[in-house]
């Protein structure tokens, strides 16, 4: 695709922000996320008795003072954390204006870069065509192997999303925030993402739609194709039709944001015809998932 994913002046924005993670995880090396590990960082977290062998720089003589009984201090160990991107290029996601798969690469991109500014680990997955991932991305120079793979990305067939997600689930080596990038049509989305949670994953759905799919352009008689090789249907497109269709897709939005929220998943809703960086600074700012 021709141009670049994001915009030099877009990329110097995110280099002031973060993922808003809800919880310490465990990851693999040092970076700069709060751990659950206790380490030797300059972040007190706690005390703990001193037993033989271990390293009496660490007394608090001041507690020994009050107390007259040896006690360490402990830290909070800053590691890095395994970003998880998963990319949906299924042949639907090849529609729309702005296309539905050109958005899923800049939320993915804007993700991934924000993960290696501040030296967390990213892999990169795609599902729906060819098998392609890359994985263990560090530092902010890694920001260009993340773009270009994003920028190879084509649609490919259907695909079943909850055999990869099962799949995934197993190979992925260590747990921590994911992001899956997807417009959901798959029937098998309840089974798909009750799979993910069956590991640690911070799960961040995001739900990409085109304004074309949230308020059709169309009327009278139409013949709409599947673009993943169901059956065709036939529709006389008048007032009413159109607006059964969006109290239904509102309900099924709904069904799907009320699914996640019992699972501790965060749903977020996207529409294409916003521009990227203001879904980023306003939308993902104000629902807590950067900061």
């Amino acid at each position: 695709m021709a141009g670049p994913l994001l915009t030099t002046a877009f990329l110097r924005k995110l280099d002031r922000l973060a993922l808003q993670t809800r919880r310490a995880m465990a990851g693999d090396l040092q970076g700069e996320r709060r751990s659950p590990k206790r380490g030797s960082s300059v972040e007190f977290a706690d005390f703990r008795p001193y037993t033989t062998g271990d390293d009496i720089r660490q007394i608090d003589w001041n507690l020994y003072a009050r107390a007259e009984r040896f006690y360490l201090k402990l830290f909070v160990a800053e590691e890095e954390l395994n970003v998880h991107l998963l990319v949906d290029t299924s042949r639907s996601m090849a529609w729309g204006d702005p296309e539905k798969l050109h958005y899923a690469r800049q939320i993915a991109a804007t993700f991934g870069y924000i993960a290696l500014n501040n030296l967390d680990r990213v892999n990169v997955t795609a599902f729906g065509g060819r098998p392609a991932a890359v994985s263990g991305i560090r530092g902010k120079r890694g920001a260009v192997t993340l773009f270009e793979f994003l920028q190879r990305l084509e649609a490919g067939s259907t695909t079943n999303l909850t055999q990869f997600c099962r799949t995934y689930l197993q190979t992925a080596r260590s747990a921590g925030p994911l992001l899956l990038c997807s417009d959901l049509f798959d029937p098998g989305w309840r089974d798909a993402l009750r799979a993910l949670t069956a590991r640690p994953f911070e799960i961040t759905i995001m739900h990409i739609l085109s304004p074309q799919e949230i308020d059709p352009p169309i009327e009278g008689d139409i013949r709409l194709v599947d673009s993943e090789g169901g059956p065709a249907v036939e529709i006389s497109a008048d007032l009413d039709v159109l607006q059964r269709y969006r109290d239904t897709l509102r309900d099924w939005q709904h069904e799907i944001e009320t699914f996640c929220s019992g699972r501790g998943i965060r749903y977020v809703p996207v529409n294409t015809a916003v521009p990227i960086e203001e879904f980023v600074f306003a939308q993902l700012r104000r629902a807590g998932i950067v900061r």
